[in-house]
């Protein structure tokens, strides 16, 4: 009897242990975390995000920094963006945010450009400098009608 008993205890450890690495590895994949990651929280205003949503990735020269927590309009209707960096991470205070896409249809993501400035960016703060996502119908439209590219005369 005894031997079953550890048996059973063996086997609800080890189904237990399985069922807490799957949640881990779940919210790893989904991009959630269990919590404050502590990190610096900065906010970037845009007049078009394009397809932007929350949980795209940030990043600096291509390497992933942080994501995009959430999108909100501020009181003049444009939209602000919430993005969550790595932890530790400095960025001087004239510093750009931009959106980028990855590829010609690709996912969009927020693009940094660190400054020169010696002062840094403190959790809180809006970035200065953004440039708004490239909408594709208004390049196809220019390039088609020729506005602005120096045709159309």
């Amino acid at each position: 009897m005894q031997s079953t008993s550890n048996r059973d205890l063996g086997v609800g450890l080890f189904v237990l242990l399985g069922l807490a690495v799957i949640a881990y590895l779940s919210l790893q994949v989904g991009g959630l975390s269990l919590g404050d990651s502590g990190g610096l929280v900065l906010y970037a205003t845009f007049d078009d995000i394009g397809g932007l949503s929350p949980r795209s990735s940030v990043r600096i020269g291509g390497v992933r920094v942080g994501r995009v927590e959430s999108i909100d309009l501020d009181e003049d209707l444009r939209a602000r963006v919430e993005l969550n960096l790595t932890q530790g991470l400095e960025l001087p205070i004239d510093s750009a945010a931009a959106i980028r896409t990855s590829g010609l249809l690709g996912d969009q993501f927020v693009a940094l450009e660190p400054g020169a400035e010696d002062d840094l960016l403190v959790s809180g703060e809006d970035f200065s400098f953004t440039e708004s996502a490239m909408n594709l119908d208004k390049l196809i439209g220019t390039v088609v009608h020729g506005d602005g590219l120096g045709g159309g005369d």
